[in-house]
């Protein structure tokens, strides 16, 4: 029987990604669609999966054999900071439907995406799969950060009482096409990608909050779906995986913004406003060794490539994109 592939969360950031490379890798290789292979994108449009009756509705109406579960309420550092408890109940509620209807329609298998913040604040880098639970998540974002870690709390009784086949992914900083570029609840990267375009079209200083000390590791969605598909294929236990490029290849928030201001011509220097607190953490490397030890050989897109693929697909699409502006 041919697999039938549901992706919750298929029309945002990862999930374009996902489709991008099914539609792109050769038929029959190892990233690309394989004869006979369907693939579901399903957006919130298709159903809200905080509802346990539209969540049960979706699996009926496509009967997966396998999800790649990306579907969440997301945002950067402030939008976590100001809605901590919608960012842990409506993540609890999306989780939990999607694991369960999974278990009652006998999906094969069950991939769902974390995030770096589910570790520690307080841990010994870089981190590694097993100290997930060490110690409690950092404060600026433990509403998120709580209801993802509970996924891995629910694979393991899964399998445990049911033997069902969940695991999880725990991607670094995503970035690429289709991402959040509002400037109120998207992520560090496209949000100082749309910062710099407006300060460009307005002539107006390309102001970066804190002083861009923080280091990140940074992801391209395009890789990362690569990875996903990589996951749901070869990789059959129920501990996570960091998917990540290599811990070495950190990236300050100031090198990032003078990356963006190169790739899209800025004509001035990023003005960093200095303010400590709002730097969020200052690092939190993350190891890819279990990855690389499992996957071989494996080329992630060079970092500025990817950035400017990045820039290049924003500028072409920024009357559709989601930019938190009026389009009218």
């Amino acid at each position: 029987m041919a697999a039938v592939v549901l992706v919750t969360g298929g029309t945002g950031l990862v999930g374009k990604a996902i489709e991008y490379v099914i539609e792109h890798e050769p038929e029959g290789s190892r990233f690309g669609k394989r004869p006979g292979e369907k693939w579901i994108f399903a957006g919130s449009r298709e159903a809200d999966l905080r509802n346990l009756e539209e969540t049960l509705k979706l699996f009926e109406k496509y009967q997966p054999t396998h999800v790649i579960h990306l579907a969440a309420l997301v945002g950067g550092l402030f939008a976590n900071r100001e809605r901590k408890m919608t960012f842990l109940r409506d993540n609890m509620l999306i989780n939990d439907n999607v694991l369960h209807a999974a278990h009652i329609k006998g999906t094969k298998k069950v991939i769902s995406c974390l995030s770096t913040c589910v570790f520690p604040d307080k841990v010994e880098y870089p981190l590694t799969e097993e100290k997930v639970h060490l110690g409690p998540p950092h404060s600026s974002n433990f509403g998120y950060a709580h209801a993802k870690r509970m996924v891995d709390v629910q694979n393991h009784a899964y399998k445990e009482e049911f033997g069902c086949n969940f695991t999880s992914a725990i991607p670094t900083n995503v970035f690429g096409p289709h991402d959040n570029f509002d400037l109120k609840h998207a992520h560090v990267m496209p949000a100082l990608i749309h910062k710099c375009y407006l300060s460009q079209k307005n002539n107006t200083p390309f102001k970066v909050m804190g002083d861009g000390s923080p280091l990140r590791q940074f992801i391209y969605s395009r890789d990362l779906a690569k990875l996903f598909i990589w996951q749901m294929r070869e990789y059959e236990s129920v501990e996570p995986v960091i998917l990540s490029v290599d811990e070495n290849d950190e990236i300050s928030i100031r090198d990032l913004a003078n990356s963006i201001v190169k790739v899209m011509n800025h004509p001035d220097k990023p003005e960093f406003e200095n303010e400590i607190n709002d730097n969020g953490q200052d690092r939190k490397p993350a190891s890819n060794a279990k990855l690389m030890s499992l996957i071989g050989d494996f080329k992630f897109t060079p970092f500025e490539q990817a950035l400017e693929e990045t820039v290049t697909w924003f500028l072409q699409n920024y009357g559709n994109a989601r930019t938190g502006q009026s389009h009218a």
